[in-house]
């Protein structure tokens, strides 16, 4: 008779354990553990296996119920994972800026709701903050393993009542996730990292496991018929090479681990055929048995089992104090506050486990149960909430200096796209774009055009805003480079960017029949350019761009490229707990020379070629008697390293109109 219980085995705790520590340790020290994130697919498997050891047991034994299972999962999963989603939620309060507190709402919501991999997958674009910003980043696995056991148990339920082949179920369910694995890291590696269909393979290959474990003899049958369909004694052959002594098995398993930590680095196409590594390693070892020498020696030993035992309350600690430190100092902290984090995640993980996560497991009552769903949902609402309302804005932290911090919040890219412009200048291709501009200021036919990626994008903010423009009805369409494309570069490789591949030619084509349609009303072109705009090459191509331009009667203007920092702009101001002073914020003027000298060759030549073409200097904004900031009046001139704030925007779009007065007096008149 099959238990639907699977008897206990350390091991497989020291197994956790490694895989724990693995993640741990590449958090913390990223340089000394490269490959550590393949725990987390450790952890898919050993999942995959005892929770799927439990439901072919309870099936077997027709005592499977999917109340009980979901209630167990909620007594296992919530406790630990509400106490983190609260702890975040009131660090945030104090030590966040009101971005990054939205943010953070959002993601308890996420978290709460266990869609964290898909909030994550949607968040991966042009203007997503980095990943060390992010505390609950971690809760992607979560959501994954949440999904498949949504998913799992009722497809179990369903074939098991039909006497479908539970064996050939699991095969091709897992053939099928991890072919769209291999199929779409190439073109789609965040993708392929997050979504649940390309990282249920890795759980299936434990369900598999747990299956052959349980069933021994549906594996011989296997065999048997494929030996006498191929004629060839391949039982004993593969007895003899794939099912080796359980001690090689253990060992090998070992070995593939280590390969997998020592030789995957976050930037290789993973998961991809990569993630065999850990899996099959994963998988060598549980199917080893617990009295191999690695298993019982080295896995039981009892301080990895201890490990083992809290390694998901120190997973969930772990990360968001790394992050938390990380995002209050602004800067990566030092190695000694870093290890000093991760004792405290340990201590965390022990209390959690020996004061919260034993006591309700405990208890099977359906009160609890409840009281755990309901505390959830009420978690959840409460960072919903907090999203909703930009991170209180109201907060002690932020509401001496709430206009400034209101310039974090993301109010610039607002401007990305429109209704009037999507509708008036629909562009199939751009759902499969990671992000498109397209903002027109009337449903008309638009008179000015802004030509480039986000550096012409963000101009719109000010120029929309200021009335010495309001008789323009402005475009701002497209996401790259205004030169015309190099199709003897073009590929058929894509990426979620959406200038890669040929996707710059498409776009290219799409302005280019938009400015001949409405050829009778555009008057002026704004060009942001990001290319290298010293090189011959770039030069003759943006050439013949400003040549279509101006065959269609438009007065092109080119926007110098505005000044970028390697200062986090959030630095520039006073935070919390934080062991280091507000930067100064201020430079020389030498970035700016460089940006003036590395024009010169452009400006010249179009002086030549195509003289009623003018250039505009933006920096103005920043600079003065030999000094550059990123503060002007309090309030910050940039958004992040590369792009200007609202605020500073809407400052751009005044000096420009002064400008134009002296050298397009046509414009402003």
């Amino acid at each position: 008779m099959v238990s639907s219980h699977p008897k206990y085995r350390p091991d497989i705790d020291g197994l956790r354990a490694i895989a724990v520590l693995s993640v741990v340790g590449f958090h913390a020290f990223p340089s000394l553990l490269k490959g550590g994130f393949i725990g987390v697919d450790i952890f898919f498997v050993i999942s995959g296996f005892l929770i799927s050891s439990i439901i072919f047991g309870s099936l077997e034994q027709n005592n499977f119920k999917i109340t009980e299972f979901y209630s167990r999962r909620i007594r296992r999963i919530f406790p630990a994972l509400l106490l983190v989603l609260l702890t975040c939620y009131l660090l945030g309060w104090f030590a966040l800026f009101a971005n990054e507190y939205r943010q953070l709402g959002k993601h308890i919501f996420s978290g709460a709701s266990f869609i964290s991999n898909i909030t994550l997958w949607t968040e991966s674009g042009y203007f997503d903050n980095s990943a060390e910003t992010k505390p609950l980043l971690h809760l992607w696995s979560l959501g994954i393993e949440e999904q498949f056991y949504i998913i799992w148990p009722l497809l179990l339920y369903f074939a098991w009542k039909r006497k479908m082949s539970i064996l050939s179920l699991v095969i091709a369910v897992c053939f099928i996730s991890f072919a769209l694995n291999v199929g779409r890291v190439h073109h789609d590696v965040i993708g392929a990292f997050y979504a649940p269909q390309t990282r249920f393979w890795e759980l299936l290959l434990g369900s598999l496991l747990a299956y052959l474990t349980l069933y021994p003899q549906k594996y011989w049958a296997v065999l048997n018929k494929l030996n006498l369909k191929l004629k060839k004694p391949i039982a004993q052959t593969l007895n003899a090479n794939l099912l080796i002594s359980p001690n090689m098995r253990s060992a090998f398993g070992g070995i593939l681990i280590i390969l997998g930590i020592l030789f995957i680095i976050k930037e290789r196409a993973f998961p991809g055929w990569w993630a065999l590594l850990p899996c099959s390693g994963a998988v060598l070892i549980i199917s080893a048995g617990p009295n191999t020498w690695l298993n019982r020696k080295i896995l039981s030993n009892k301080i990895l089992v201890w490990f083992g035992l809290i390694s998901f309350p120190l997973y969930l600690w772990h990360w968001p104090l790394l992050s938390f430190a990380r995002i209050v100092e602004s800067q990566v902290p030092s190695p000694k506050i870093r290890l000093f984090i991760v004792l405290v995640s340990i201590i965390l993980a022990w209390l959690t486990f020996e004061l919260i996560e034993k006591p309700i497991r405990r208890h099977g009552q359906k009160k609890i149960v409840i009281a755990l769903f309901m505390s959830m949902v009420m978690v959840g609402l409460i960072g919903f909430y907090c999203y909703k309302q930009n991170g209180f804005l109201t907060r002690p932290l932020v509401k001496n200096t709430e206009k400034a911090y209101s310039q974090f919040v993301g109010p610039l890219w607002k401007y990305t796209q429109n209704d009037t412009c999507l509708k008036r200048f629909p562009f199939a291709e751009a759902k499969d774009y990671t992000w498109w501009f397209c903002m027109l200021t009337k449903d008309e036919k638009p008179n000015l055009i802004l030509l480039g990626d986000s550096l012409a994008n963000q101009l719109y903010a000010g120029l929309s805003q200021n009335s010495v423009f309001s008789k323009y009805n402005i475009l701002s369409i497209g996401t790259c480079d205004p030169a015309e494309v190099d199709q003897s570069k073009l590929t058929k490789n894509y990426t979620r960017s959406p200038c890669s591949g040929d996707r710059q030619l498409h776009q290219q084509e799409l302005i280019n029949h938009i400015i001949e349609k409405n050829a009778d009303s555009l008057k002026y072109a704004i060009l942001s350019l990001g290319g290298s705009v010293s090189d011959s090459d770039y030069i003759l191509r943006l050439k013949r761009r400003v040549d279509f331009l101006e065959k269609n009667h438009l007065k092109v203007i080119i926007f110098m490229r505005p000044l970028s920092f390697t200062t986090n702009i959030q630095k520039c101001f006073p935070r919390p707990f934080s062991s280091t002073p507000p930067a100064k914020c201020e430079f020389n003027a030498a970035q700016r020379e460089e940006i003036k000298t590395l024009f010169k060759p452009l400006r010249e030549y179009f002086a030549k070629s195509n003289p009623q073409v003018i250039f505009f200097d933006q920096n103005d904004l920043f600079c003065s008697n030999g000094k550059c900031s990123m503060v002007r009046n309090g309030m910050p001139l940039m958004r992040d390293d590369v792009h200007i704030s609202e605020y500073a925007s809407i400052k751009v779009s005044k000096l420009f109109a002064k400008w134009a007065a002296k050298h397009v007096p046509e414009m402003i008149g």
